[in-house]
């Protein structure tokens, strides 16, 4: 039992003196490792992930220390948020990013495991949810939420996805435990799924459901931003590491904002570079990404946001995958509000996310062009079919971004309404006399 006292003594001491991601050394001129844990294909994390890293920013802002310590980054991809979480409650990971229900569990196990975490940022939110979408095979017969009742659904459990799932289903009178088979998937396996038929549906979060509308393995059921519940990204640190650490962990949030900033002046070169780094199509990153994409981009940790990750709660206490969790004590501002400054925090947590807008997007150049409706952007496209590279239209009730191709049109009179799923197309016609929905085509010809 000595022996054991003095093994355990002797760790504790070592992870005292190891600092960062259990690699730092602690003396004066050492050599410093930040452990980064990020998803590169998550692309609404590309601010704290694969466009931070890409520029280079937070390795400047490290140098720019000078502090007698040398600085080496550590950035490890993985697929989802859990194993993050697992390496942060076990010293490995300082800094993490990823969406909004698994950052709960991260905040949960990181309490229960005595490494607490703290969520100090934000990467890409949408305020009323439209970042997670449910999709079904582009030759189904499903229309609408309720034909998902008896069939089998694919989704990611304790993901932000699931819960746009369970909330989207109770909203339309289904039992989410019991009036659907859900099949608890990663996303890549999800895909497979549902173009194998082994699915019905697959509940996912961004990039899935516009990678597979874009490759025209899927067509979009429902729209999560119908919920209207804001849903975001978010990055998280270690308790102990921004304690520890508080100058390393404000040269990441400086660098975050700085590219934050590249992504809102340079949408369609971020949008190139996150498609290098990470093998999506371009397209399918400018979706979500772009000057007038499903995400807004600014790391202010806005009530509406925390408010929502309270409502989150809930959901994951239903699936028995956290208890209780004081969300106010685990966001914590200061770090962000200490990087940014007083005014330009309060600049960005009072920002609202830009106007919808239609978008064209020609093969060869730097910049898309916008419309200031969707007639105008079909008008566009039939001038220049071949030349184009995507088109995007904003939903007409949601405001959700999608591609101009792959959305349900409606002709009401003189006018072209784009919606992402046929439910909430369905629901325009039947309130608006006279209005019927018309294949794409058919809308190319009316707008030209």
């Amino acid at each position: 039992m000595k022996r054991t006292a003095v093994a355990l003594s002797a760790v504790a001491l070592l992870l005292t003196l190891s600092g960062c991601g259990g690699s730092a050394e602690a003396g004066s001129g050492s050599t410093v490792t930040i452990t980064v844990g990020y998803q590169s294909k998550t692309i609404n994390t590309v601010t704290a992930g694969t466009l931070l890293r890409s520029l280079g920013y937070f390795e400047q802002q490290l140098d720019a220390l000078h502090d007698g310590h040398t600085y080496k980054v550590d950035w490890q991809d993985y697929a989802t948020g859990a194993p993050i979480t697992a390496q942060m409650t076990a010293g490995k990971i300082d800094i993490g990013s990823m969406g909004d229900f698994p950052l709960l569990i991260n905040a949960a196990r990181g309490k229960q495991l005595g490494q607490p975490t703290r969520l100090v940022s934000v990467t890409g939110y949408n305020l009323r949810g439209g970042l997670n979408t449910i999709v079904t095979a582009p030759s189904s017969h499903l229309t609408s939420l309720k034909d998902l009742k008896g069939k089998k659904v694919s989704t990611s459990v304790g993901s932000a996805a699931d819960g746009t799932l369970v909330r989207a289903l109770q909203r339309a009178g289904i039992d989410p435990d019991k009036g659907i088979e859900k099949l608890n998937q990663q996303p890549a396996v999800g895909a497979s799924a549902l173009t194998a038929g082994s699915a019905d549906a697959l509940s996912q979060f961004v990039a899935w459901p516009g990678l597979l509308a874009f490759q025209g393995r899927a067509k979009a059921l429902y729209d999560g931003a119908q919920l209207n519940l804001p849903t975001f990204h978010g990055v998280t640190a270690r308790e102990n590491f921004a304690k520890q650490h508080p100058a390393v962990l404000d040269a990441f949030l400086k660098a975050q904002d700085r590219a934050t900033d590249y992504l809102t002046t340079h949408p369609v070169t971020a949008a190139e570079k996150v498609a290098k780094a990470t093998g999506l199509p371009a397209e399918v990153v400018y979706l979500y990404n772009g000057a007038h994409g499903i995400a807004t981009f600014d790391p202010a940790l806005k009530p509406q946001l925390v408010s929502a990750l309270k409502q989150d709660v809930a959901v994951l206490k239903s699936a028995k995958l956290v208890g209780d969790v004081d969300v106010d004590s685990f966001v914590d501002d200061q770090y962000v509000k200490q990087a940014l400054g007083p005014t330009d925090y309060a600049t960005q947590l009072a920002a609202q996310p830009p106007t919808a807008a239609s978008e064209a997007w020609p093969k060869g150049a730097e910049q898309t062009v916008s419309f200031k409706s969707p007639a105008e952007l079909l008008s566009y496209v039939s001038a220049h079919r071949t030349a184009l590279r995507a088109a995007y239209v904003p939903d007409a009730t949601t405001g959700t971004l999608w591609f101009a191709d792959k959305a349900v049109w409606v002709s009401d009179g003189s006018k072209v309404l784009p919606f992402v799923a046929p439910a909430t197309a369905q629901a325009y016609v039947t309130a608006h006399g006279g209005a019927r929905v018309v294949t794409y085509a058919e809308a190319l010809e009316q707008a030209s």
